[in-house]
């Protein structure tokens, strides 16, 4: 099949947690197909654009609205742009000619399905959380195929059409965990709040190492913040006199993650894959608004399986998170015991096995 070339869409976006898996996905196409082409079709948000750039896709964007969490009249206007946003995917999809359609989340891809659909192409989704979005709740009955990241997620979707795949990674990522690590001195947390950052999460962060500072000599600090809260958290650590590395947005999770002996992060469900896949110990706060609190859910499954500590960011203060940072990183055994019970639920074949369901539904 390797001389084959393919034409492949991959539709989502918003967040990076929804890009990333569809990238991985296209990555190991065009690496097992060379000269065949990936079209990304998204949102046309700033994030869509900085995660897209510099890789071998040509992009689109279709305009197109959300409707949970919206007024009657935000409602009423999306509804009223899906046939016009459906025509415009029609028209992308004529020209591109596709032999497959993969939606990875976010609300473009209704439109790009249903368009999909309606041309005969054929079409699955990949849900990355373990309560789907209404979105791919309502896809699910359309698509020919569900992939989905974590147990439980299932009992949303039609028996025989979903597979439990886990959540692809970028194949920088699944190359720089498979390494062993090497010998290095002192302790490095890692700390991220999403690809939109997460402004509670650095100010919880920035009061507990000020807490720390007297007992952390060794210990340094990366720290992923979203855009606004930057200088902030730059300044703070200077202040404090912490060894810290700060910025907006990293594009090297693989040697940050590599550098990680403890990670605190939002429960996005392809931050966690990743944390996983690199057998790291966590400390979870997930984001309380998330639709259905899918984070606090993504987060159950890895605490019961001995992997990480929860809290919510309510109950949460900085002299908890202090202490519950301190604890882990002078327990060498515990950490161990996490980031080994980390990497028994990763999914380091999701990549894989998603390729090969699409090979099926493309060649069949």
């Amino acid at each position: 099949m390797g001389n084959k070339e393919i034409r492949l869409i991959v539709s989502g976006g918003g967040t990076g947690g929804h890009l990333f898996p569809g990238i991985a996905v296209a990555e190991a196409f065009l690496d097992q197909y060379p000269g065949s082409r990936v079209l990304f079709i998204g949102t046309g948000r700033q994030t869509d654009a900085r995660v897209l750039a510099n890789r071998k896709f040509e992009t689109a964007t279709i305009s197109s609205q959300g409707l949970k969490g919206k007024s009657m009249g935000q409602r009423l206007s999306a509804l009223l742009q899906l046939p016009l946003s459906t025509f415009s995917a029609m028209g992308l999809l004529r020209r591109f000619r596709p032999q497959l359609v993969l939606g990875v989340g976010g609300y473009v891809t209704g439109p790009v399905l249903l368009a999909a659909k309606m041309m005969g192409i054929a079409t699955c989704i990949h849900e990355q959380n373990s309560v789907p979005g209404m979105a791919n709740r309502k896809l699910g009955r359309l698509v020919d195929r569900i992939f989905l990241s974590i147990p439980g997620s299932e009992r949303y979707f039609a028996p025989g059409k979903w597979v439990m795949t886990g959540n692809p990674l970028r194949r920088e990522l699944t190359a720089a965990a498979e390494k062993k690590r090497g010998q290095k001195e002192g302790l490095t947390l890692v700390v991220l709040g999403g690809s939109l950052g997460a402004h509670r999460v650095n100010t919880l962060m920035v009061g507990a190492m000020g807490i720390l500072k007297n007992t952390t000599a060794h210990l340094r600090v990366i720290h992923q913040t979203g855009r606004d809260d930057e200088q902030m958290v730059a300044g703070r650590y200077k202040e404090l006199g912490i060894k810290a590395e700060v910025a907006a947005f990293f594009n090297n999770m693989a040697e940050l993650y590599s550098q990680a002996d403890l990670v605190v992060s939002r429960a996005g469900a392809t931050t966690l894959a990743e944390i996983t896949a690199f057998g790291l110990p966590m400390i979870l706060i997930p984001y309380p608004f998330a639709a259905d609190d899918h984070q606090r859910k993504n987060g159950e499954y890895l605490v019961q399986g001995g992997a990480a500590l929860m809290f919510t960011q309510e109950e949460l203060t900085e002299k908890r998170l202090a202490e519950e940072i301190s604890t882990l990183l002078t327990d060498e055994k515990r950490c161990l015991q996490m980031g080994q019970a980390a990497r028994r639920l990763a999914r380091p074949d999701a990549t894989k096995t998603i390729v090969a369901q699409c090979e099926k539904l493309m060649f069949a």
